[in-house]
């Protein structure tokens, strides 16, 4: 897995499907090219300061790391995610953000996303 790191992949990946949960929104797009999954981590300065924004980046990094490790995860080779937190995602639990993640996944896999 790879993260995305320029604003070029971030714009595209917001063209594709989106999946909105009370703590994030799921971004997705396929690529042209086959290769690794590749995350990205946004926050807008919505959400709060630096210290509640980074917070909220790093639940999400651990949400998106656990999947993956324990191979629950879904994620497509080939695609891009962005994950847009949002303010939720500070008070809501660690267990409750890892479920709609995997609720996320699958719709998306199912086609229920818009």
């Amino acid at each position: 897995m790879e993260r995305l790191r320029h604003r070029a992949d971030f714009l595209s990946a917001a063209t594709g499907t989106k999946v909105a949960a009370s703590a994030f929104v799921l971004q997705a797009r396929k690529r042209d090219e086959a290769g690794p999954v590749r995350v990205g981590f946004t926050v807008s300065r919505k959400v709060g300061n630096a210290v509640e924004r980074n917070r909220v980046r790093r639940r999400l990094r651990e949400v998106v790391r656990l999947s993956d490790k324990t191979g629950a995860a879904g994620l497509r080779t080939g695609y891009d995610y962005v994950l847009v937190g949002r303010r939720a995602a500070l008070s809501a639990s660690f267990a409750k953000i890892a479920e709609e993640f995997a609720g996320a996944l699958k719709k998306l896999k199912n086609g229920r996303a818009r």
